[in-house]
């Protein structure tokens, strides 16, 4: 069976959920392999195993800290030209769509982004997207060289197939590019406690209609109540209320959760393109012909500021 090459998005050697995801996805169309760069890359090896990696190739070197993207495509492109692999697979960040771009340009194939879905085909992996805001479904496939696929978070199930997991050194030698761009300062972010945004599996945003900046307070623990991440539309970050790294939408984040909750958010195309693939969306707003009622699996016609407090305190009190 053909190899295929999963590139690891990792912290200090702790996988994160998305690269579990794209092993799964492997699976269907040959054998998954896994790149793992960077400071504790070796450490990757267990989850990657336990999730289906037959071989997880590792390097470590000061570049891909001190240094943008560049050292990382030439490590992929390393791996690409060791492996021949069948299909390329890259979680869908900003970064990851990035290096996808540039490994494509590279190796001079097809690249597909923001997959949510892959499947075995006759002439190589069939790409499922949602395009045009996610206003159609598309399948396609890559039909030059080898297929580079980003794929959104929560895209499929997580599943556990134990392999052999063997580690192997990889040899890269980076570009002259590789030094074009140096990081100069890191400033870590402060953490709410709540899971990320794009990986979480549970949103809940506010929208136009918390009216302050103060009232998202109501929708933080609705959202600490159920262990999601907290959203906001364009129209609540432009009006200062919530950061821009908390938008959904075409000009902010995409998610694609098991459950996604809008409360007071009219449901412009803008937003829907960020949401629309959630499995479940619910919607919480006062008016009753808001656009986000055409698009809900259950929909709340009441004001947020009554509903929405009851609606965490009977998640807390069923909990307790």
């Amino acid at each position: 069976m053909a190899e295929v090459l999963v590139f690891v998005d990792h912290v200090d050697g702790a996988v994160r959920k998305p690269t579990l995801e794209l092993l799964t996805l492997a699976r269907r169309i040959g054998e998954p392999v896994a790149v793992a760069l960077g400071a504790g890359a070796e450490n990757t090896a267990a989850a990657l195993a336990e999730h289906g990696a037959v071989k997880v190739l590792t390097h470590d070197a000061s570049e891909y800290a001190d240094y943008l993207v560049v050292p990382k495509v030439d490590a992929l492109q390393a791996a690409v030209e060791a492996v021949s692999p069948a299909a390329v697979l890259v979680p869908s960040s900003a970064e990851g769509k990035e290096i996808a771009a540039r490994l494509a340009l590279r190796i001079g194939s097809g690249i597909i982004t923001d997959a949510t879905d892959i499947e075995a085909g006759d002439e190589g992996p069939v790409a499922t997207q949602s395009v045009f805001a996610a206003s159609f479904t598309t399948k396609s496939r890559v039909s030059k060289g080898t297929p580079v696929i980003t794929v959104k978070p929560n895209s499929a199930a997580v599943e556990a197939a134990p392999a052999a997991g063997a580690v192997e050194a990889l040899a890269v030698t980076f570009s002259a590019q590789a030094t074009g761009t140096k990081v100069t300062g890191r400033t870590p972010r402060e953490s709410t406690g709540r899971p990320e945004l794009t990986e979480a599996a549970i949103v809940v945003s506010g929208g136009r209609g918390v009216n302050g900046a103060e009232n998202f307070a109501l929708i933080e623990s609705l959202a600490d109540s159920l262990g999601a991440a907290v959203g906001a539309s364009r129209a609540a970050v432009d009006a200062g209320w919530y950061p821009h790294t908390n938008q959904v939408g075409q000009t902010g984040k995409s998610v694609s959760p098991q459950l996604y909750i809008a409360n007071g958010i009219s449901g412009a195309i803008q937003h829907r393109a960020g949401m629309q693939t959630s499995k479940t969306i619910v919607a919480v707003n006062k008016d009753a012909e808001a656009p986000i009622f055409d698009l809900v699996d259950y929909g709340v016609v009441g004001d947020l500021f009554d509903v929405v407090p009851q609606l965490t305190e009977e998640i807390n009190t069923r909990k307790g």
